[in-house]
């Protein structure tokens, strides 16, 4: 199939070494920034943060968050051009809501007599949340769909990416504490061009199911 969409994704794969000489570009990185913002999410409650890593110093710090666990994806730290951080609001309130419906009524999407009526949305959240206000496994959930947005904006950019869940995501609450501002980081996001020669799993060719394997049409 010759879709560039299929494109994108035959030709998108984990890189396994990065090329610490080559940095993405000012303008791909903002066109990045803007997939990530434009993202999907349940109720449009956007539960989330992202951080991404690019300065030197900043990666020396996610270098150093891979100090007890998940070594073999440190290297990534400081040779991919730059590193996503995806973080969810564990305890995302009603309060927290309100501000994303007042987002949906300035950007003229949601009328203003509707407002009230759009904040019962919540209730998909309420009925995720436990006792203590807790509903990070709802919220989490939303971070993956940013996570394939981007990733499929990589694609289409040229960019190679690896998904890591390997990260430790207690030293990530420590050493990013400010900036992750009660955020909860479990997945991050490598990003840059791979090294020439060095990369094992560059060119090989997809290993996936059968179509009917795997979809059913009714």
């Amino acid at each position: 199939m010759t879709h560039p969409i299929i494109q994108d994704l035959t030709n998108r794969y984990t890189v396994k070494k990065y090329d610490a000489s080559k940095r993405i570009s000012a303008d791909d990185l903002a066109v990045i920034q803007e997939a990530l913002r434009l993202s999907a999410s349940s109720i449009n409650s956007q539960p989330w943060k992202f951080i991404i890593i690019e300065s030197d110093a900043a990666k020396q710090r996610l270098h150093d968050s891979f100090a007890n666990k998940y070594q073999f994806n440190q290297p990534h730290a400081k040779t991919a051009s730059h590193t996503l951080l995806l973080a969810y609001d564990p305890y995302f309130t009603k309060e927290k809501f309100s501000k994303r419906v007042d987002a949906e009524v300035s950007s003229g999407h949601l009328r203003a007599e509707m407002r009230d009526a759009f904040m019962g949305a919540y209730a998909f959240a309420e009925a995720n949340t436990d006792a203590t206000g807790y509903n990070g496994e709802w919220t989490k959930a939303q971070v993956y769909l940013a996570l394939g947005n981007v990733m499929h904006t990589l694609a289409r950019l040229g960019i190679g990416s690896t998904a890591m869940e390997g990260v430790d995501s207690e030293m990530l609450t420590e050493l990013f504490k400010e900036e992750l501002d009660g955020h909860v980081c479990e997945v991050a996001l490598a990003m840059g061009y791979h090294q020439v020669g060095e990369d094992y799993n560059h060119g090989l060719p997809k290993a996936r199911l059968a179509m009917d394997d795997i979809i059913t049409v009714l």
